[in-house]
């Protein structure tokens, strides 16, 4: 469970997120809808402690993301597609978060072939494209079979295939039970895959 409880998020005299309040549950997928500028990306950055809240609560599992024992393991997060170390090959940036996290080194190759980039693992990460980067990046956030997904726009960059293939994940996902948490500006991409929707605009929730 995802809990959101009258976050507000200043920068400067800029509202970014305004009171915002919603629940997302477990077994399924959730869209976070809202034009570019409106809070999405401020708010997943609350969640998981790398903007800090102005008021209000960011809550996953009814705790803060800053009280999780092994984050990684309990929460998979993707805000950025080339959030690595561009000299650093898919398997070294995935192997050197494993080893961090207790996670055990199959979990690697896993991730590797879901995504399809089994054949790309030895590549540095740098040479990615972004559809590519984004598949390491939702490799990245999987590594740890976590039961909570929070991904910003994940189609960024995906060519017909690869967001088909997303979609198919994202609803395998949350079929076992996962909170799945994903963001979007395209309303046609969304009604083909989020079961719930969360909509704002400007910082505040719509509907």
């Amino acid at each position: 469970m995802i809990e959101a409880r009258d976050l507000v998020k200043r920068y400067g005299r800029t509202v970014a997120v305004d009171g915002l309040s919603f629940d997302v549950r477990p077994g399924t997928v959730t869209g976070f809808l809202g034009p570019n500028g409106s809070g999405k990306s401020t708010t997943m950055r609350m969640f998981i402690g790398l903007d800090r809240p102005d008021g209000g609560d960011a809550r996953i599992g009814g705790r803060p993301y800053s009280g999780l024992g092994w984050p990684l393991r309990e929460v998979g997060a993707l805000l950025e597609a080339k959030s690595f170390q561009p000299g650093r090959s898919a398997w070294a940036h995935l192997t050197a978060l494993a080893a961090s996290n207790g996670i055990p080194r199959r979990r690697v190759e896993e991730v590797l072939a879901m995504v399809g980039l089994e054949q790309a693992a030895g590549q540095r990460a740098g040479t990615f494209s972004l559809g590519m980067a984004q598949r390491l990046g939702i490799a990245t956030a999987l590594l740890g079979d976590p039961g909570v997904l929070l991904l910003d726009e994940p189609v960024n960059g995906l060519d017909p295939e690869g967001i088909r293939w997303l979609r198919m994940l994202l609803r395998s996902l949350a079929a076992e039970g996962r909170t799945v948490f994903v963001s979007g500006h395209l309303i046609s991409e969304m009604a083909l895959t989020a079961d719930d929707l969360i909509v704002v605009g400007q910082g505040r929730l719509l509907a």
